[in-house]
């Protein structure tokens, strides 16, 4: 047998710790693309078994093989070799969960039917031990009849033994006898699964008398309290992005200097001209002025993977979904909004497991509304300019609060829009939310290190390719066509000198960057904007932290012999009008912040909701909705806030 052609997969219910186990058994060999023909996203790796090499699949999360999902329906053609260019697998793992065994068993019994080649990877182990239950595996594999083997991926437990069982499987005899096959004449195939499951539990499990679950029950009480708990969530939201502006200051700052030293040196090593303008001023400052934020990003990754690998995100989803279900929102829409907030693209994604059209085109429309990586570029950049310094009560960073707002107010816009969509164009009756409660756990460092990285290289990638092609257009749009005394025009930002600033200022005037953004000055004005805000307006369509870039090449940052003059920062502070009045308020800043929450201001976003929705009208649809709630809400800002006195 070729060891190269052998293909096993594995399969479990969500917060198994099947995806835990994937990447302790293949590292960093993975690889993940899309199952062919649709947007189920398929995770790939090497896992090597005693110096044997095979591909192991990743399949989705799913309860059962009954096809009511289209996750469900890619893994059940995927075990049954239907899956177009993927290869059938020759053994499945299938990984249960020891604290909910008899829930986990149901997707077991359903593979076993169909004659798969089964090794069981039985997780939790050493929490199920801890509350003093007892595992009998020889007698729940000779009841199931397949291996069972306990697996604790911390300790190393069991993963020599689940390589070498799931090799001996595949390379002896084929076929594994159906276990329960259901009768025709049976009229309830489910009761009889469960009938058989509860007795293969009472056979191989001896539960500890005592109250097992005591502490998780009482911290459950406090965690998911109706008001309490509610509290409890706000305030480690504050707390984390207090500790993300903390945390993040030092390397940011690190980075901003190393950038800004790369474009100088670029510049000294080449001739002058435009060729080391465009490698200093287009290629470097602006991938370098979004690349600055990896930090935070990082950060904000890291807890987001902290708080779903503890358990913590599904009371998160208990205490949210009563909100949901009053405005109409399936209890399945939470997790996809939650995953919005690291990318709506992955949240859009995770929207196909809602199996009704309308509940799940309902999500699809409000998940750009939740507050994502790109977006935290522009909300620090906004905050590090006027509120860094400023706190409430002498110890709460007021950037800290205004990011929660920021955060809240797309919150509060989705609930609203879903509201009105549930009641007219997507009306549709809400289905009952059900979700397990998984057990609390202290979360895997390898997997959050993991799943932080692999969001953040996406990140990383976006710089490297979307956002370096935007740079060098935008650098050229505001670089062409040249003026008289746009040779060497120096940055605008306090400090220069006013004939440099008057350089620069008639540059991007005449250039083709300043003719676009003159044109939409009319419209951009009522909020507080001008051209050149309404330039990187316009450029941030493509991408929303294409933003940071755009200004780091409008302002010329970097280009001052002053030091402290080259930060985008204090280009931002020190830019004026023709009349000399700031360009850049407190309010303008939050005006922005407030038309970003709302904007639909990704390209890459449009084309997935046009991928799942298989249709153009549904992503032009939002394009036109978002932009004109993101227009009224940034005029109500700006207006409202000069009528309060602070303008």
């Amino acid at each position: 047998m070729n060891a190269e052609a052998l293909t096993f997969a594995l399969a479990g219910n969500p917060n198994a710790g099947k995806t835990t186990l994937f990447n302790a058994l293949t590292g960093l060999r993975q690889k993940v693309a899309n199952f062919p023909g649709v947007t189920v996203e398929r995770k790939t790796g090497r896992w090597n078994i005693g110096g044997t090499t095979v591909h192991l699949i990743d399949l989705p999360g799913l309860y059962s093989l009954d096809a009511s999902s289209i996750d469900e329906e890619i893994a059940r053609k995927v075990l049954s070799g239907e899956a177009a260019g993927v290869e059938e697998p020759k053994v499945v793992i299938a990984v249960v969960d020891a604290t909910n065994l008899e829930r986990n068993l149901y997707l077991v019994t359903q593979i076993l039917e169909r004659g798969t080649p089964l090794v069981l990877a039985v997780t939790m182990v050493d929490v199920f031990e801890k509350q003093g239950h007892l595992l009998d595996f020889e007698k729940l594999s000779a009841l199931l009849g397949v291996r069972a083997i306990p697996v604790d991926v911390r300790s190393g437990r069991g993963l020599s033994d689940l390589g070498k069982a799931a090799m001996d499987l595949a390379n002896g005899p084929q076929g594994v006898r159906p276990l329960i096959a259901v009768p025709e004449d049976d009229a309830n195939p489910v009761f009889r699964r469960y009938r058989f499951i509860s007795g293969v539990v009472q056979e191989a499990v001896r539960h500890n008398d005592n109250d097992a679950h005591a502490l998780s029950e009482k911290i459950d009480h406090v965690l998911t309290h109706r008001f309490f708990g509610l509290v409890i969530l706000l305030f480690i939201l504050l707390l984390i992005f207090q500790t993300i502006f903390s945390w993040a200051a030092l390397p940011m700052d690190l980075l901003d200097h190393g950038f800004g030293a790369l474009a100088d040196a670029a510049r000294a090593a080449m001739p002058e001209g435009i060729l080391a303008d465009l490698v200093s001023d287009g290629i470097i400052a602006g991938v370098g002025g979004v690349l600055i934020f990896l930090p935070q990003i990082l950060l904000l990754f890291l807890f987001i993977s902290i708080l779903e690998d503890s358990g913590y995100m599904a009371r998160a989803a208990f205490l949210m979904d009563k909100l949901m279900s009053r405005v109409g929102l399936h209890g399945k829409a939470f997790l996809p909004l939650i995953s919005s907030f690291a990318c709506a693209i992955p949240g859009i994604m995770a929207t196909r497991t809602i199996e009704d059209r309308r509940d799940r085109f309902a999500t699809i429309m409000i998940a750009p509304f939740m507050s994502c990586s790109a977006r935290l570029p522009v909300y620090t950049l906004m905050i590090a300019a006027f509120f860094s310094t400023q706190t409430i009560a002498g110890f709460i960073s007021l950037g800290a609060v205004l990011m929660l707002g920021m955060y809240f107010l797309g919150i509060a816009a989705a609930i609203v829009t879903a509201f009105v969509f549930k009641r007219t164009i997507l009306k549709a009756p809400t289905p009952p939310f059900i979700m397990e409660m998984p057990p609390y756990r202290m979360p895997n460092i390898r997997t959050v290190l993991q799943n932080m990285l692999e969001r953040s290289w996406l990140f990383v990638k976006r710089a490297g390719t979307v956002i370096l092609a935007i740079s060098i257009i935008l650098w050229a749009l505001a670089y062409f066509p040249r003026t008289q005394a746009g040779g060497d025009t120096g940055a605008g930002a306090a400090g220069a000198s006013s004939t440099e600033v008057l350089a620069e200022s008639r540059q991007l005037e005449h250039s083709f960057a300043g003719m676009l953004g003159r044109a939409i000055e009319p419209v951009i004005q009522p909020l507080g904007f001008d051209w050149k805000i309404g330039i990187a307006l316009i450029a941030s369509f493509a991408a929303r932290e294409v933003l940071v870039s755009t200004l780091s090449i409008i302002y010329n940052v970097g280009k001052e012999a002053n030091e402290e003059s080259e930060t985008l920062l204090s280009a931002i502070r020190g830019a004026r009008h023709d009349d000399g009045s700031p360009a850049w308020t407190p309010l303008t800043a939050v005006t922005l912040m407030v038309f970003f929450v709302l904007a639909m201001q990704c390209m890459s976003t449009v084309a997935i909701v046009r991928r799942e929705t298989n249709s153009w009208r549904w992503p032009l649809f939002m394009v036109v909705y978002m932009t004109f709630l993101a227009y009224a809400a940034a005029f109500v800002t700006y207006q409202g806030g000069k009528l309060l006195g602070f303008g």
